[in-house]
């Protein structure tokens, strides 16, 4: 089965305005030409507005977060119903840091996915092992809690739009990438996953990214994997020349 490709950045708290903006023209510009392949982005919750009119469908744009209720005395949160009505399509659930820097759980991420789903969002979930549990053989353990967890409750049906990121701990922001065998086979283990809980014809469809230090070097030896369908870029999606780079290794899978 074909899976469009799609080459996402996470540009997590950085950049300002002028940057943005910026940004965001170069890859509109570029996404125009390359129909093959969806370009998302997550900019600071600031920006989400600006990079959506800027870029004017061209691009998909998501909040790197969001609060599991729809409204309430939470002071600091954004709510799926606020990202939705401003016109976002996506919006990351369960990155690394959202787990390891703020302590969220997987029952957390569950209660988001809910969320996002009902109030139309697109839910990108992210799962992945730290160098540890690498260490000790328990990768698929881990990733298995997260997406069971994750997951639960929610029909195929709902799950339509579902895409996870893979994005192994020990990879993100560290220069380290896994290898191509090591990402094929973990990308491999979430899709047996998935036709475990759901059915193969579900888990086909889904697409399955790649997130920890891509970069132009090494995108299209990632992209060459079968199993990876595109990938979530943090530091290299922060600059026109380098993303635009991997945007179009993207587009010629």
């Amino acid at each position: 089965m074909t899976r469009r490709p799609f080459i996402a950045g996470n540009w997590k708290m950085y950049l300002d305005r002028a940057a943005i903006g910026e940004l965001a023209r170069a890859l509109k510009d570029q996404a125009e030409t390359l129909p093959g392949v969806e370009v998302g982005v997550f900019p600071p919750y600031p920006y989400i507005s600006e990079v959506i009119e800027t870029t004017q469908g061209a691009l998909s744009v998501g909040g790197q977060d969001i609060y599991f209720e729809k409204e309430g005395a939470f002071t600091g949160q954004v709510s799926a119903a606020m990202l939705k009505d401003i016109g976002a399509t996506y919006a990351l659930i369960g990155h690394s840091e959202r787990r390891h820097v703020f302590g969220e759980t997987s029952d957390d991420t569950a209660r988001k996915v809910a969320a996002a789903l009902d109030h139309g969002l697109r839910p990108v979930l992210c799962v992945g092992e730290l160098l540890s549990e690498r260490e000790a053989g328990r990768t698929n353990e881990v990733v298995k809690e997260q997406i069971e967890v994750g997951l639960k409750g929610r029909t195929a049906d709902e799950l339509a739009d579902l895409v996870v990121a893979y994005e192994p701990v020990w990879a993100i922001g560290t220069g380290v990438t896994a290898t191509t065998e090591q990402a094929g086979e973990a990308h491999a283990a979430i899709r047996a996953m998935l036709t475990i809980m759901y059915s193969e014809d579900f888990a086909q469809k889904v697409r399955i990214l790649y997130g920890g230090s891509v970069k132009p070097g090494n995108v299209d030896e990632l992209m060459a994997v079968p199993e990876i369908d595109g990938v979530l870029v943090g530091g290299a999606s922060l600059k026109a020349e380098s993303f635009t780079r991997i945007v179009g290794f993207g587009a010629a899978r």
